[in-house]
């Protein structure tokens, strides 16, 4: 499961923390840009005593991570590596707990298992964790018998019950995400570094998941696994490799004050990094231009991310690349597309053919999630597993045309046991919607759903 050595510089370095506010002030530069998705704070002077606050905390986290990221994303782009990004589509502080948390771990960790025994290549692998509290909202308000009232726009921002207090943006809940954060974070290194994340215990990691089709395929897979560990064993190989992985943070940067707020000067080096997550991207609703979201991100020295959805031109996507990546340095920017199963094979391979033509490598990743939602007859917002399969396996399907790489997957899922999309081998229906839809905001794939998944990418890679 630990694919790559730690073969880099020491993995955290100091910022400098003393640095005046003046050095960062070219962040700033984003409030002089049109903005959207942006609450609208009630109390401007709340808002600037938690922005104080968070400016002279610690990092969440560390340039030299985020430097390795880079390298491990540009591999990806390569096609030597593949990014495998997984988790809530919203994060709650409810649902922040060690169980939730080891959860999402254990299945990512579970379908990186999959991917790189199955397809013979090693797995980056990425948590939508540690900062994914805040979501693009199609409407301000929301109107329920006859009351409006803001629209939910995550823990970050207010709350999901239904009432003038609970909706009220709160300041004060910036800094709640921070710190929910840092335990998030906390613990996900833990897991991963603490013999958890340990490949011989591929077995345990299934154990409390409810039986099914899904499980048992895994459990064969392990079975192969361990069969290979014993050989390994057996020929006196150093397993130190098998004991702790890589595993990255990410989350949208949607909210502007709060990754301003969190930006921090490398003392090695004198650049800004984004120390909110390891890898930050930027959504389909705030790529424009001339907007704020892109001129923030272009002064950040991290891995960025930009959502692509079905309407996205060749035009857009080469400006994007002259903006935010204008040295076109390997692993800077990656391209997340969204486009519905309906219209990958449509809209994508002028995108990837436009971009490859123009000489610039991005790392493509695929979100077959955004692009699939459908309302249920009984009133659910869901998905159908089977378009979700459709639109991975038209994205592996483009980049073969094309002879460009299919580097990474994007996937909204949960390490519980619900039930918000249709079909799987667990064979979810409209009535079984109702058994167990948890999700505040948009529906997430379950563990065993997942794991199909992960075997599907890993035929798919192993032809690639």
């Amino acid at each position: 499961m630990n694919s790559f050595l730690h073969d880099s510089p020491a993995r955290a370095h100091a910022f400098d923390l003393s640095a005046s506010s003046h050095e960062l002030d070219a962040l700033g530069s984003w409030r002089d840009r049109p903005r959207v998705q942006q609450p609208t704070w009630p109390d401007a002077e709340s808002l600037g005593q938690v922005f104080s606050s968070l400016r002279s905390s610690p990092p969440l986290v560390f340039a030299g991570e985020v430097d390795v990221l880079r390298h491990r994303l540009a591999a990806a782009a390569r096609g030597e590596a593949f990014l495998l990004q997984g988790g809530d589509c919203a994060e709650t502080f409810a649902e922040s707990g060690a169980n939730q948390i080891r959860n999402k771990i254990r299945t990512i960790l579970q379908m990186a298992a999959v991917l790189t025994y199955g397809a013979s290549v090693p797995v980056v692998k990425m948590g939508r964790m540690a900062g994914q509290f805040a979501k693009p909202r199609s409407a301000d308000t929301e109107t329920r018998d006859g009351v409006t009232l803001p629209t939910y726009r995550g823990d970050a921002v207010n709350g999901f019950e239904f009432t003038e207090a609970s909706r009220l943006p709160d300041p004060e809940r910036l800094w709640r995400m921070y710190t929910t954060s840092a335990q998030t974070l906390n613990l996900m290194r833990a897991f991963t570094s603490g013999g958890f994340a340990d490949l011989r215990e591929v077995h345990a990691w299934n154990q409390g998941f409810i039986a099914g089709p899904g499980y048992d395929r895994y459990e064969e897979l392990a079975r192969q696994i361990d069969k290979a560990i014993r050989f390994m064993s057996a020929i006196g190989a150093d397993f130190e490799a098998l004991k702790v992985v890589e595993f990255y943070s990410s989350h949208e940067a949607l909210l502007l004050d709060y990754e301003e707020a969190l930006s921090r000067i490398d003392s090695r080096t004198g650049e800004i990094y984004g120390c909110s997550g390891h890898f930050l991207w930027i959504g389909e609703r705030t790529r424009q231009l001339d907007g704020a979201h892109v001129e923030f991100m272009s002064r950040i020295r991290n891995p960025i991310g930009v959502k692509l959805g079905p309407e996205a031109s060749v035009e857009d996507a080469l400006r994007l690349i002259d903006k935010l990546d204008p040295e076109r340095e390997p692993g800077r920017l990656t391209f997340v597309t969204r486009m519905g199963a309906g219209r990958i094979r449509e809209r994508l391979p002028r995108l990837v053919e436009g971009v490859r033509d123009a000489g610039a490598q991005v790392t493509w990743v695929t979100d077959p999630m955004h692009g699939n939602t459908i309302t249920s007859s009984n009133g659910y917002k869901t998905r159908r597993f089977e378009d979700i399969l459709d639109e991975v396996v038209g994205f592996f399907e483009v980049h073969r045309a094309a002879g460009t790489v299919p580097g990474g997957l994007h996937m909204e899922l949960t390490g519980d046991d619900v039930t918000e999309v249709l079909g799987g081998t667990g064979e979810i229906d409209e009535a079984g919607l109702a058994r167990r839809y948890e999700t505040l905001v948009d529906p997430r794939l379950n563990h065993q759903q997942s794991l199909e998944l992960a075997f599907l990418v890993a035929e798919m890679l192993g032809k690639r």
